[in-house]
């Protein structure tokens, strides 16, 4: 009960409060909120793992430079970047440079607080640990489709990122996962000991 009541009370985070950088951002959103406030009602969640795609990243989407697939990571920071993967999954990422430097952070996993019967209805077959437990989960979970591509996710829009509901535990680092070049570069932090976290148990310790 206590969660619900502290969820009501996100506030938005300022673009001048976010800081510039991948890695950077990448550590500062462990415990910050992704929230959408869609028709049926709002969902929310606690960021509890991402990954860093940095400048000239051969992993990343930007490398190479802009297209129409790809032009949300060149916008100005906190922009989303929603993509599908393998066809099957969407991805949320967050613009994490200046306007016009591709770069990236991808939202892996959340801990759900608001709106987990909507969840739920999204994903009937997962348990409450797993419905926002990887990042193609995450979006499915909170209704994140291509339509918020390029949202700014800083302002006044139902997709937007919101200050912490409580403190982050201890931030840990270890190699990306599920991507075949630059394997060994520690650019995936996670919130350490979350059962929400992605990826086998020894990954999230």
């Amino acid at each position: 009960m206590a969660q619900k009541k502290n969820a009501g009370y996100i506030r938005r985070l300022h673009r001048t409060r976010i800081p510039a950088g991948t890695l950077e951002l990448a550590k500062y959103l462990i415990g910050k909120t992704l929230v959408h406030e869609t028709p049926a009602g709002r969902v929310s969640g606690r960021i509890v793992e991402t990954e860093a795609y940095v400048v000239g990243d051969a992993a990343g989407h930007a490398y190479g430079g802009p297209t129409l697939r790809n032009k949300s990571l060149f916008l100005d920071l906190g922009h989303a970047y929603v993509y599908r993967a393998y066809g099957l999954h969407f991805l949320v990422n967050v613009s994490s440079e200046v306007r016009g430097v591709g770069a990236g952070v991808l939202l892996r996993a959340l801990e759900p607080l608001e709106g987990i019967h909507l969840m739920r209805l999204r994903r009937p077959q997962a348990s409450l640990i797993d419905l926002a437990r990887g990042p193609g989960r995450l979006a499915q979970a909170m209704d994140i489709g291509p339509q918020h591509d390029g949202v700014d996710l800083c302002a006044a829009r139902p997709l937007w990122l919101g200050d912490s509901v409580r403190p982050a535990g201890k931030i840990g680092r270890s190699g990306r996962i599920g991507i075949s070049r630059e394997t060994r570069r520690l650019l995936r932090f996670y919130e350490r000991g979350s059962p929400y976290v992605s990826g086998p148990k020894r990954s999230r310790t």
